[in-house]
């Protein structure tokens, strides 16, 4: 595995009519992120520098043409493609929505290819993104169908780490996908990567309770104690320690979060607006269970902003910092497993 200083950190480059291009320059504008790593954005030399002059800002852009001409030290643009597009700043394009297309799939080809270390994605708009040779809901379930593994949304800040069991998802048809199969799939996920991934050696898992009150006995609700109970029971049982679940409601308020190591919600606003409240606008979409580390700021495009050079850009310069410590947790925990006999006999 390679040092920290020399890790290739590819950047897809999202909605450019958003403030995903504005956050990732003024991220590396700081010329120690250059000493932490080696980024390259799949874009257009040219259109980023025209985006780098509106803004004002002053980060130095180094165009290539191929990924092996990359130099380290500099912010490398990886031109995907050729032609002008044009921009309008806080407006829904469908074209500019192939385009961020176009970057994250070349991105993620890259990935897989081993020619970037690890991916942090900008935010791309779900709607104009849609034709017929992308038809994902977003980012994530792209990636599960062309990595290794099985992906799970983990919103993370320091050590507030918010798993989901379903993400996006219509809350009407949230319980029909709560099955055992799915829920001992994706707490078995967020173990693997607690250990792996944040160096959590016996990790502890609370689950908050589908419905209000965890069900009050069945009076509000079966499903927690029909189908979350029995699965939590089998997976303590075989040796995790995950608990609850937990009536939602004061499960945050009363900080009962910081007894654990991660807190699985049933459904996506369930665990994404405390998690939000919390962690400051400094929070990370991590896509954990996959064979590859990627991660995203937790905002969107943020039209009614774009364009304005008034975009804060802490959360991808957070989701920059933990898909490295990931990257380099994961080397570590790849080191420490090794078979030592099996070594040994290799030496022999």
């Amino acid at each position: 595995m390679k040092k920290a200083e020399n890790i290739i950190v590819g950047i897809s480059i999202g909605d450019l009519n958003g403030i995903g291009s504005e956050v990732i320059l003024k991220t590396f504008e700081d010329a120690r992120m250059l000493e932490l790593c080696t980024p390259v954005i799949f874009a257009n030399v040219k259109i980023l520098s025209f985006i780098k002059k509106t803004l004002e800002l002053t980060a130095p852009l180094h165009g290539i043409d191929k990924i092996e001409q990359l130099v380290t030290g500099k912010i490398n643009v990886l031109n995907v493609w050729r032609e002008g597009v044009d921009l309008n700043f806080g407006q829904n394009d469908d074209i500019v929505g192939k385009y961020a297309i176009k970057s994250f799939t070349s991105a993620t080809k890259a990935l897989k290819e081993n020619q970037i270390d690890l991916l942090v994605t900008a935010p791309i708009n779900k709607y104009n993104i849609q034709s017929e040779e992308f038809k994902f809901p977003g980012h994530t379930d792209y990636l599960n169908q062309e990595l290794e593994g099985n992906a799970l949304m983990f919103m993370v800040h320091d050590n507030l780490r918010v798993g989901l069991l379903t993400d996006h998802v219509p809350v009407n048809e949230v319980a029909k996908h709560l099955t055992e199969k799915l829920i001992v799939q994706k707490i078995e996920t967020i173990k693997q990567s607690l250990i792996q991934d944040f160096g959590v050696n016996k990790p502890k898992i609370a689950v908050l309770a589908l419905n209000p009150h965890a069900g009050d006995n069945g009076v509000i609700g079966k499903e927690d104690d029909e189908i979350l109970k029995p699965a939590l029971k089998k997976l303590f049982e075989k040796g995790t320690l995950v608990f609850g679940p937990f009536a939602a409601d004061g499960f945050f308020g009363n900080s009962q979060y910081e007894k654990y190591d991660a807190v699985v919600a049933t459904y996506h606003d369930q665990g994404l607006i405390p998690f939000k409240t919390l962690s400051f606008g400094n929070g990370v979409n991590y896509t954990a269970g996959l064979n590859k580390v990627r991660t995203s700021p937790d905002h969107g495009t943020a039209y009614e902003i774009a364009g304005k050079g008034i975009a804060d850009h802490n959360s991808f310069r957070e989701a920059v910092y933990t898909a490295i410590d990931i990257y380099n947790s994961r080397a570590d925990y790849k080191e420490i497993s090794r078979n030592p006999l099996k070594t040994k006999e290799k030496q022999l």
